[in-house]
């Protein structure tokens, strides 16, 4: 089935070896350098097209090494991808999975290289798409790596979906004897005068009625999305000092009071 490898033969398979190589990494590069220069969605296009790129320069560097190494009759063809299809099958089922749901990616885009997405519980920024994998950066600047194979059985939320809208809310829990409507203006006033907000998307602040008191949330958008903590601390701590400077008491909301957001 397999030649007898002389030293011409070696030289070509370690030679296209080399350029495969020498392919993923300039291309990895190239790529990243023409997405630097173009605008909006065509910028996510180029880096999602690196994954499917190294898929190919690894199909073809296969393919050309295959006829070097085997007698090139169709029985040896034959079983020598059926070994490979078989190793592949037991030895490599999460990772091929995963390989998989990375080329599905580029075309359902449920992530973008600077998303904030949330997946299997871990909250953050998308760094990069790999073939098999996406990093994402945490708050506290801890990178994680995740298979492409948590697209197929875990929900992912997207908090702006390739777009610089992102909404953040920051949660006030009131005692209900007050005047409403002067909390509601307050806090409206607070996240109309932050230096984070976004000002031509809408600001709304929702009060919910509960059994042990009254919620209020200020929905608004910042500037950046990287700016959702610094908002929403500037939210929260300008907003309490405003509730408290209007007299009225804070509550906690019980454990187990099955509280929905609104």
């Amino acid at each position: 089935m397999f030649k007898e490898l002389n030293e011409a033969a070696m030289v070509q398979v370690i030679v296209i070896l080399a350029a495969a190589i020498g392919s993923i990494v300039f291309s990895q590069k190239f790529f990243r350098w023409v997405a630097e220069k173009l605008p909006g969605r065509y910028k996510l296009y180029a880096l999602a097209s690196i994954p499917m790129l190294r898929i190919l320069i690894i199909v073809v560097a296969v393919v050309m090494i295959i006829p070097r190494v085997v007698e090139p009759t169709f029985e040896n063809l034959v079983a020598v991808l059926g070994a490979v299809g078989l190793a592949l099958g037991f030895a490599f089922k999460d990772y091929v999975s995963s390989l998989i749901a990375g080329v599905v990616t580029l075309y359902e885009i449920p992530y973008r290289v600077g998303d904030w997405v949330e997946i299997d519980g871990t909250y953050g920024e998308v760094r990069s798409i790999n073939m098999r994998t996406l990093e994402l950066v945490t708050p506290d600047d801890t990178v994680v790596v995740i298979p492409h194979i948590k697209l197929w059985d875990r929900m992912i939320f997207n908090a702006n979906d390739g777009s610089r809208n992102l909404q953040c809310v920051a949660d006030f829990y009131l005692h209900p004897g007050h005047d409403g409507n002067r909390v509601r203006k307050a806090l409206m006033d607070v996240a109309l005068t932050s230096p984070f907000l976004k000002l031509e998307n809408p600001v709304r602040v929702i009060a919910k009625e509960q059994l042990w008191g009254t919620r209020y949330r200020i929905r608004a958008y910042p500037v950046y999305p990287k700016d959702q903590f610094e908002f929403i601390s500037d939210l929260t701590i300008r907003g309490k000092a405003v509730i408290m400077d209007l007299g009225v008491g804070f509550v906690s909301a019980p454990i187990g009071s099955g509280e929905k957001t609104a």
